[in-house]
């Protein structure tokens, strides 16, 4: 595939996906930890921007700080929608060498680089909105074997994370070189906030990402445990957990998100009077709803 179709391919399915997001994703979190969905979208509308004056041959300098800030406005849609086609217009520019900030680049190669920055953030934001990833099979290949050669370059220049082992399907191979996690999930990502804030015992953290209708269900007494109801009586329930328990620690040993369920397998510890830690493990049932936690069936090892 010539790089031309490649970028322009990549151009319109991010265009596509920016058409998909709600009014009240605009604020999401993204797999890229600083940005949220307008930052991110901003990003790439920025590099189309950019790629029309310089597919035309002019300088950085040149360009100054014109497209600086935000490039969106009040109509994010439009605005990457118009960005998109012109970008795709420019790529057919008949251009020598474009004029980059670490020096000439080939244009194939620039547009390659393009292509390839679209087609991750695509992800980045199809996952953020829950739509389908436009993963392409033939692009994903393209895009594999232009950065096999070129990942470490990337990861030297702190461009990248680390590259993720253990993922065999091309598109998941791909999004681990670049430092993704494939299984990520705004789901995802709420649990591991919510099991960073119980493991600090921080009662404020962690009801800040709980439902006011949450429903709790503790591990004891036996053999059903209690069941609480409404953040008022869950957070009473977990101030004493808190304040009862001497140096706790919650600890995360795996998380499957399935939609709008999730099972937590956890260590729970604590230290105890002999100076020795005990510890329980145990799974939690979970029900997500709108970005929070709406319920937590808590099971422990008998």
């Amino acid at each position: 595939m010539d790089a031309v179709e490649l970028h322009n391919r990549t151009v319109a399915d991010f265009a596509e996906l920016v058409s998909g997001v709600g009014a009240d994703q605009w604020s999401a979190p993204t797999p890229c930890s600083d940005w949220d969905v307008r930052t991110l979208v901003n990003h790439v509308v920025g590099e189309e921007r950019w790629a029309v004056p310089l597919m035309a041959g002019k300088t950085i300098a040149e360009v100054g700080n014109a497209l600086d800030g935000d490039l969106l406005e009040d109509d994010p849609v439009g605005a990457a929608s118009l960005a998109a086609r012109e970008a795709a217009v420019a790529a057919t520019s008949a251009i020598d060498k474009v004029h980059l900030s670490y020096g000439d680049e080939d244009p194939d190669e620039y547009l390659r680089q393009l292509a390839a920055d679209h087609l991750i953030h695509g992800w980045d934001l199809a996952v953020a909105i829950g739509e389908p990833p436009r993963m392409d099979a033939e692009i994903v290949g393209e895009v594999r074997k232009w950065f096999a050669e070129r990942e470490e370059l990337y990861r030297s220049a702190g461009m990248i994370g680390e590259h993720l082992k253990g993922f065999t399907d091309p598109s998941d191979a791909l999004l681990a070189a670049f430092g993704r996690d494939p299984r990520w999930s705004p789901g995802l990502l709420l649990l591991e906030r919510f099991g960073a804030a119980f493991g600090q015992a921080d009662l404020e953290a962690v009801m800040s990402l709980v439902t006011d209708d949450i429903v709790f269900e503790s591990t004891s007494p036996s053999p059903d445990g209690k069941r609480f109801e409404g953040a008022d009586a869950v957070c009473a329930e977990w101030a004493k957990l808190f304040a009862g328990t001497a140096e706790p620690q919650f600890e995360t040993e795996e998380t499957v998100v399935l939609g709008d369920r999730a099972v937590v397998r956890w260590r729970y510890s604590w230290l105890e009077s002999s100076g020795e830690r005990g510890h329980v493990r145990g799974v939690d049932v979970l029900r997500l709803r709108d970005g929070r936690i709406a319920e937590k069936l808590s099971y422990v090892k008998g």
